[in-house]
């Protein structure tokens, strides 16, 4: 709780008790109005206390409105008490009347105490969870043991003489005896209900133990004069009471701190240790006092006999409900243990195993497959168009259909094999054993097909829906020993590849999954290879001249041939390296071998150009720029002999930054061209805002019709009128040659003058310099 919230309350308690205290124990006042002034601050913090209490109640709710009912009742019986006392003192001229009347009223004080202190301690925050009653129960009779005790150890030393000396009757005894028990009572609970307690509530409970023990102190101090005979009690001894009841009344005007505050866990450990050894210390004492007196020849009288057998008793109830409340911590823990057990291995929804349950099994099968052969498959399962029925019929009719499916899915397979749901509507199967895994794969295809009956979902009495599976058997591809993840990444590879296929469809895993899809196995060879540059290769495909067919430049192609698969088709692995991100990696790989290999050319291919392709979204980064000006440098190319063909698999960022980009490359020397021209996002748009040299012709233009022709006429006029030469790409035969000559384009690239090969296959003779040859030969090999 902060300070702040206690500080002015506290702050009018003190000095209100100081006051009441040196004005009535200055001496400056006759003895009457000394004791005026010392009952008239009691019985004020009496009002205070009890008017607190009532007033603040009825605005809080649960265990902060019920102790303070509970305190008002007790400050209020203390307040009549007080009035009583004062009556006595003042007017009747009775210094220390005891026993009197006022005795039923003070006494009611630790009657109400008691449990106020008791509903303070026990009331937990929302956040805590559910009150543990045996709990509680022990620490009560912790508190009655530890009082037991301690009574008889101060009642056979001290307090069982005073009591006597001030008690000529029963009756007496009786008033004489309930101080000092109650007190002591009080102590030792307030003690260990602020140990014990919430840190919510211990600000709270320490400020209102701290005035019950100031009352306790004082009422000590009473039964020792009443003992001794003293005819008053000065205004210093009174001070407990006065204090006691403005604490009371600062406690009740005291309200909860924030929630949120961290606990000290630490801590709560010791006490918690504190209270399990806390009754035995004071036990361990009366032995030791018990032991002394029978050597001494002491006898115990009635009190010590009755008092220490109650003791004994609440030590064998206490050891009773600690021994159940431990038993039944163990059942729960037994219990929640199973319960989290299951949860961490399950699917809450469907009850299938989860993704950790199948790792984990799929792991011991494959150690079984490794060590014995024995057969494992994994089958990847892939709801289509689960998310419509989401939309259409809600959240309560998709989690009612996966269940469904989970049902079918298990009904499809063997028991030993293991079904798991490892995403939203994705599920994996482990098929252990002989036979054709694609077999269970077709059960699950057609159980799927069937119509789901969805009751309770609004025209969803027979949903539809589809499943694409990928199958992938352990030992059919890569090395022996693949692990599980790489097993299930196989598997989604292929259920993917199927989704690309139109859904609904059974794929095989392969290793060379078309269409991009990215194979896990794919990836990380690619990966390797792009480390150490092993296996990579440019190839070269001749642009010519339309007019006579003399070659002018060359386009450089990245070839990838993978020492186990062998050759990888260009389509296949690029899309794999733009999917990872790692296309830079093989634009800069071919644009260094492009140059290296132009600037050796000698002879009749002296001056020609090589054409690299590079990703349009590069332009304006400086490191592309920067890659650039060093692969030309490094290896002595004229800028001018190197043409960048501009590709598009992503619309450009930054169009403006683009253009100057190609302005500064163009001011170094370097040509550019737009590749592919007529399927990119904004062809025409970038024709006008990229001063590009060249526009390459997409092969898809080139046909020979009447409505492509149109279109490349259209293009070689607005390319000519703002200087740019056309290439026509996919020119196959003679004919295609010719028509796009007519049309007027300048250059020409296809299977025509020949497809794309290794340098030496492709440049006649003495196109390479000897001394450079030599040089790079290591290189190349």
């Amino acid at each position: 709780m902060p300070r702040a919230l206690a500080s002015k309350p506290l702050l009018v308690a003190g000095v209100s008790v100081a006051a009441v205290v040196g004005l009535g124990g200055s001496g400056l006042l006759s003895p009457w109005w000394s004791q005026f002034v010392d009952d008239l601050g009691q019985l004020g913090a009496g009002l205070a206390a009890a008017l607190a209490c009532w007033i603040i109640a009825p605005r809080r709710a649960g265990a902060q409105r019920r102790w303070r009912l509970w305190m008002g009742a007790a400050a209020s019986g203390w307040t009549v008490g007080q009035c009583i006392w004062s009556w006595y003192q003042l007017f009747a001229d009775t210094p220390l009347p005891s026993p009197s009347a006022a005795d039923a009223g003070y006494l009611t004080l630790p009657v109400f105490a008691l449990p106020a202190v008791i509903s303070l301690a026990a009331a937990r925050p929302p956040s805590d969870g559910p009150r543990r009653r045996p709990g509680q129960l022990v620490m009560v009779l912790d508190g009655l043991i530890v009082v037991g005790a301690l009574f008889v150890l101060t009642w056979a030393t001290t307090l069982g003489s005073v009591v006597h000396a001030g008690a000529p009757n029963t009756f007496a005894f009786v008033v004489a005896i309930a101080y000092p028990v109650t007190d002591l009572v009080l102590t030792v609970i307030v003690i260990l209900l602020v140990a014990g307690s919430a840190p919510q509530n211990r600000a709270q409970l320490t400020i209102l133990g701290g005035g019950l023990l100031s009352l306790s102190l004082s009422d000590s101090i009473f039964a020792y004069l009443v003992s001794k005979g003293a005819e008053r009690m000065p205004p210093l001894a009174d001070a407990g009471f006065v204090a006691g009841m403005a604490l009371v009344a600062v406690a009740a005007l005291t309200p909860l701190p924030r929630s949120g505050q961290p606990r000290a866990a630490p801590a709560m450990r010791r006490g918690r240790w504190v209270h399990l050894m806390l009754p035995y210390a004071p036990v361990a004492g009366t032995g030791v006092l018990l032991i002394v007196q029978l050597v001494r020849g002491i006898r115990m009288d009635a009190v010590e006999i009755a008092v220490e057998t109650a003791v004994i008793s609440l030590l064998i109830i206490r050891q009773a409900v600690t021994l159940i409340e431990n038993a039944v911590l163990l059942d729960r823990l037994s219990d929640s243990r199973a319960r989290l057990t299951h949860q961490a291995f399950h699917d809450g929804l469907t009850g299938l195993s989860n993704r950790v349950l199948f790792h984990d099994r799929l792991e011991h099968a494959l150690a079984l497959h490794h060590r014995d052969g024995h057969q494992v498959a994994v089958l990847f399962c892939d709801l289509d168009d689960f998310k419509a029925v989401n939309d259409r019929y809600g959240h309560h009719a998709g989690d009612r259909l996966l269940r469904e499916v989970a049902g079918r899915l298990r009904a499809s397979v063997r028991d030993t094999d293991t079904v798991a749901r490892v995403g939203g509507d994705e599920f994996a199967i482990l098929l252990e054993g002989g036979g054709d895994p694609g077999e269970p794969a077709e059960r699950i295809m057609a159980a799927i097909a069937r119509p789901f009956d969805l009751d309770g979902a609004v025209d969803a009495s027979s949903v539809r829906i589809g499943v694409s599976i990928g199958l992938v058997q352990a030992g059919e591809h890569g090395p022996a020993g693949v692990s599980a993840d790489a097993l299930l990444r196989r598997a989604d590879a292929a259920m993917y590849a199927g989704k690309r296929q139109g859904k609904g469809a059974l794929v095989r895993y392969r290793i060379d999954l078309p269409d991009g899809t990215g194979s896990s196995d794919l990836a990380e060879a690619l990966a390797a290879t792009l480390r150490d540059g092993a296996g990579l290769d440019v190839h070269y495909q001749p642009i010519v001249r339309l007019s006579d067919g003399t070659v002018v430049a060359v386009e450089a192609l990245a070839r990838w041939t993978h020492p186990v698969l062998g050759p990888i088709a260009a389509d296949v692995f690029v899309a794999t390296a733009e999917e990872l991100g790692l296309i830079r990696l093989v634009d800069d790989f071919v644009l260094d071998r492009a140059c290296r290999d132009a600037a050796a050319f000698a002879g009749p291919w002296a001056d020609i150009a090589v054409h690299v392709n590079t990703s349009a979204a590069r332009l304006g980064r400086k490191e592309h720029e920067e890659t650039v000006r060093a692969a030309v440098h490094r290896h002595g190319l004229a800028p001018h002999r190197l043409l960048l063909e501009l590709t598009e698999t992503v619309p450009l960022p930054d169009v403006a930054a683009a253009a100057w980009a190609v302005h500064r490359l163009r001011h170094f020397g370097v040509r550019f061209a737009l590749d592919d021209f007529g399927t990119g996002y904004n062809a025409l748009a970038y024709l006008h805002a990229l001063p590009v040299d060249e526009v390459k012709l997409d092969r898809s233009f080139t046909a020979a019709d009447g409505r492509s022709e149109a279109i490349c006429r259209s293009i070689v006029q607005i390319c000519t009128g703002m200087g740019v030469t056309v290439v026509a790409e996919g020119i196959e035969t003679v004919e295609q040659q010719a028509a796009m000559a007519a049309l007027g384009c300048a250059l020409g690239q296809g299977h025509h003058y020949g497809v794309s090969g290794p340098l030496a296959r492709i440049a006649p003779p003495g196109v390479l310099d000897p001394a450079t040859a030599r040089r790079d030969a290591p290189s190349r090999a």
